[in-house]
């Protein structure tokens, strides 16, 4: 398929990652207009949206996920806390898409991925295919899902993308933040990397730094080296790294312009 994006939506992005369930449904207005732009402007584009789950599932987690590896009652009551609110979150961004005419139907991993031991293992990916040969835009997002060893575990949007880019083969992965790039010295910001290889990670690793506010799925660190990790496997793939933040950001970056950090092989 040719012009398949991934583009995400980061959690601090699309609400206040310091103010528990606190969505901004502004931003989420003006990113779904862009993305109606962008797929207006280039009819080839073939978009797959993920999202992060922001001060919702990250605040759900911190407060209800269960400690224990023998789980009870309560510790259950906890994964399907931590689902609701997730799903809480997805609800805001599809009703932004639907409101901007974007055709959109969500594939909440909860329902379509079986985990093992923390790691994505079986999911069913045919309908989410279909839906990208009828020009229909899926969504997914960071959510629990069942697990055959360890219960229930939490998947990030980029442990999704990771999954998902060895079996769809996507050109572009944009992942869409508050930071303009990767810096080399956050929290500093005054060195943007432009270009990260896997030959150059290491040496820009020390300067990357957890993310602000609360994050159960791991900081800046572990996404950049799981793009990495990710370019390494899936020929041609180039994955952007920038600022969502940015007035038009995100429609140019669905356009091909050239913006933030680079990870490429």
């Amino acid at each position: 398929m040719t012009k398949l994006t991934f583009l995400k939506l980061g959690g601090s992005l699309i609400t206040d990652k310091t103010r528990p369930y606190t969505p901004r449904l502004d931003k989420l207005a003006e990113l779904a207009a862009q993305i109606a732009a962008a797929t207006h402007l280039d009819p080839d584009l073939r978009l797959v949206l993920g999202h992060g789950s922001g001060s919702f599932g990250h605040a759900a987690a911190s407060q209800n996920w269960p400690v224990n590896a023998k789980w009870g009652r309560e510790d259950w009551r906890g994964f399907a806390e931590v689902w609701y609110q997730a799903s809480a979150l997805n609800r805001l961004v599809v009703d932004a898409l639907h409101s901007a005419d974007i055709p959109a139907i969500n594939f909440p991993p909860s329902a379509t991925n079986q985990a093992n031991e923390g790691a994505i293992g079986d999911w069913y990916l045919t309908p989410l295919q279909e839906a990208l040969e009828a020009g229909i835009m899926p969504v997914i997002h960071g959510d629990v899902a069942f697990d055959n060893v360890i219960h229930g575990t939490i998947l990030s949007t980029e442990d999704l993308f990771f999954t998902l880019a060895q079996r769809l083969h996507p050109q572009r992965i944009l992942l869409a933040g508050l930071e303009k790039g990767v810096w080399a010295d956050f929290p500093a910001r005054a060195k943007l990397v432009e270009v990260i290889t896997p030959e150059s990670f290491e040496a820009v690793a020390a300067g990357l730094a957890g993310a602000a506010g609360m994050d159960v799925t791991g900081g800046m660190r572990d996404k950049v080296e799981q793009m990495v990790r990710l370019v390494e496997q899936v020929p041609g793939l180039e994955v952007s790294v920038f600022s969502g933040e940015d007035e038009g950001n995100v429609q140019r970056a669905l356009l091909g312009e050239a913006i933030g950090s680079l990870i490429r092989r």
